[in-house]
C-alpha cells in the first residue's frame, strides 16, 4: 500500500532504465499515477500549479515508463523510464548537475506546511508522557481535561471574534492558539490526529 503526504501526493524519483542515472524527482497523485500506468507516459501533479502534468507535453521530451517500483516504507516511488529527451527544463539530461562543494551552499528555509501539525503533536505527547518543568503543555495535562476543553473554547471565541472584526494581524495567532489547544485535546483524549485527517479526507467530495 502506498503512502501519501499531507497534501495527498507521493514523491516519485525518476531513472533512465538503462543506464541507471537518476534524471529527475517530482510529486504523483493517486489520478497522476493512475494516468501513467494506463498510457505509459510520465503524468506527475504541480504543486506550484496544482494541477496534472504530463511531462514532455509541451517541450516533446516525453518518459517513456518501463517500471514502477514503490519503497520498502510505501511513501516514495521510482520510476525508470526511457527518456526521450533531456530531462530538465535546462535542457540538461538530469535535473541534478548542481555540485554540492561545501558544507554552507547556502539554504532556503522552506514555506511551513501542515506538517508542522504532526511534529506539534509529537511533542505534544512527549509532554504528556514526560512532563518537564515549567512546561504550559505539561500543566494542561495535569489541571484535566475540563480546563483543556475551557481553553479550546476561549480560543475559538477569540479565534471568531478576530475574524468578525477583521483583525487579519490577530486571526492566524489566534487560529495557531486554537490548532494548538486541540491538538492537546486530543492527545488527553487519546485520538491520533490522522483519525481527524481521514474525516477532512472524506469531506473532499
Amino acid at each position: 500500500m502506498l503512502k501519501l503526504n499531507e497534501r495527498g501526493l507521493i514523491p516519485a524519483i525518476v531513472q533512465n532504465a538503462e543506464s541507471g542515472e537518476v534524471l529527475m524527482m517530482a510529486f504523483m497523485s493517486p489520478e497522476s499515477l493512475e494516468r501513467t500506468v494506463e498510457t505509459g507516459d510520465a503524468w506527475f501533479y504541480s504543486r506550484s500549479r496544482e494541477e496534472l502534468w504530463h511531462k514532455g507535453e509541451t517541450s516533446g521530451n516525453f518518459l517513456r515508463v518501463q517500471e514502477i517500483i514503490g519503497d520498502c516504507d510505501g511513501d516514495t516511488l521510482l520510476l525508470k523510464v526511457r527518456p526521450e529527451g533531456p530531462a530538465c527544463h535546462t535542457g540538461a539530461v538530469s535535473c541534478f548537475h548542481n555540485p554540492v562543494t561545501n558544507a554552507d551552499p547556502g539554504f532556503e528555509t522552506a514555506e511551513p506546511t501542515p506538517a508542522i501539525l504532526e511534529e506539534l503533536f509529537s511533542v505534544i505527547e512527549s509532554r504528556k508522557e514526560n512532563p518537564p518543568p515549567g512546561s504550559y503543555t505539561a500543566l494542561l495535562f495535569q489541571e484535566g481535561i475540563g480546563r483543556i476543553a475551557q481553553k479550546v473554547v476561549e480560543e475559538a471565541a477569540e479565534t471568531v471574534i478576530d475574524a468578525v472584526q477583521g483583525n487579519k494581524e490577530r486571526l492566524p495567532e489566534e487560529t495557531a492558539d486554537l490548532f494548538y489547544h486541540t491538538l492537546v485535546l486530543l492527545a488527553d483524549a487519546g485520538v491520533d490526529p490522522k483519525e481527524v485527517w481521514r474525516a477532512l479526507q472524506s469531506r473532499r467530495r
